[in-house]
């Protein structure tokens, strides 16, 4: 008998053909989230950036609320450095779902002087924070929902599903509150909020499961399409106008998909031949590196970068 393949092995995996009724009670998990949060706030928005964990963070208040009767908008924090692809998506499933979407920029920031850049290539993503919070101060939103999960990163992983945040939007892990049972508590002085985790359970793998299942539409960039990068501090960096390839680079095609979208200064894309989301199931059993380990710049600074920028008020 032939010996067995890499992929064939990796498709007859027990977690490739996911229990439903595993994803069942995450879906269940984040839909009592999103309902809690809709019970006891008076001024929510759920942060949506057109990337897959917001998508699939969409799905589930589509179930808990159904098509036009999300009791919340959709807030964008706009670095002006986003994939199209990725906008254009947002745009689409926004209207869609016939959701109020609100976008705030950092370029208006920099216009107002509240964000100063050290050098006209700095990347913006870092410099969402001071944009999200005037935009908190602006709508006076008292909860943030968003999709980060604690299997992305370290600082990720000390955070409460109802993450407080003082008076100037910084996080301080040592103060985060006891959620027991599934009881949260949700007191607010003034001037402070919380943001909301509803995925946090939720792994990477879980996600694609859950795409395949649904299925969740997603922009293209997830899945495999021929782009040129350069390899750059082990990470394959795309060349753009804004990512130009360095002297002494060279510039290769690469079949690649990006696991994660954010700022195209900072996110890279991962060699993959994966066309669906069944493909990227098999490829995220086969991976040891975490999806922002793999592809962000930003995170590459020290083991600490994310959770000081989380104290500082970053997603």
């Amino acid at each position: 008998m032939n010996a067995r393949t890499d992929a064939e092995l990796l498709l007859s995996h027990p977690q490739v053909h996911v229990s439903n009724a595993h994803l069942d009670a995450l879906e269940e998990e984040t839909i009592f989230i999103l309902r809690e949060v809709a019970a006891a706030f008076e001024r929510p928005a759920l942060l949506f950036s057109g990337g897959k964990d917001s998508l699939v963070l969409l799905r589930c208040a589509e179930k808990a609320f159904g098509v036009g009767r999300l009791p919340y908008p959709l807030l964008m924090i706009d670095t002006g450095h986003n994939f199209p692809e990725v906008t254009q998506f947002r745009d689409q499933r926004a209207q869609e779902l016939g959701a109020e979407l609100i976008v705030r920029s950092v370029e208006d920031s920099m216009a107002r002087g509240t964000v100063r850049l050290a050098h006209p290539g700095e990347s913006r993503n870092v410099h969402q924070s001071v944009t999200l919070l005037e935009a908190i101060e602006e709508f006076r939103f008292d909860a943030l929902i968003g999709g980060a999960r604690r299997d992305e990163e370290k600082a990720r992983a000390k955070e409460r599903i109802f993450s407080h945040r003082d008076a100037f939007g910084q996080w301080q892990p040592k103060d985060q509150r006891p959620e027991l049972w599934t009881l949260f508590n949700t007191r607010l002085a003034p001037g402070e909020h919380f943001r909301v985790f509803p995925i946090s359970n939720w792994t990477e793998l879980d996600v694609w499961q859950y795409i395949a299942r649904e299925p969740v539409a997603l922009p293209s960039l997830y899945y495999t399409h021929k782009r040129e990068v350069v390899e750059r501090k082990g990470l394959l960096v795309p060349v753009t106008e804004l990512t130009p390839a360095r002297e002494g680079e060279t510039v290769q095609q690469r079949d690649v998909r990006f696991r994660t979208v954010g700022d195209i200064t900072c996110t890279c894309p991962v060699e993959s031949l994966a066309a669906n989301a069944q493909d990227v199931v098999v490829e995220t059993l086969a991976t040891d590196v975490s999806e922002r380990g793999a592809t962000r710049m930003d995170d590459k600074t020290s083991d600490a970068s994310m959770e000081k920028r989380k104290k500082d008020g970053y997603f």
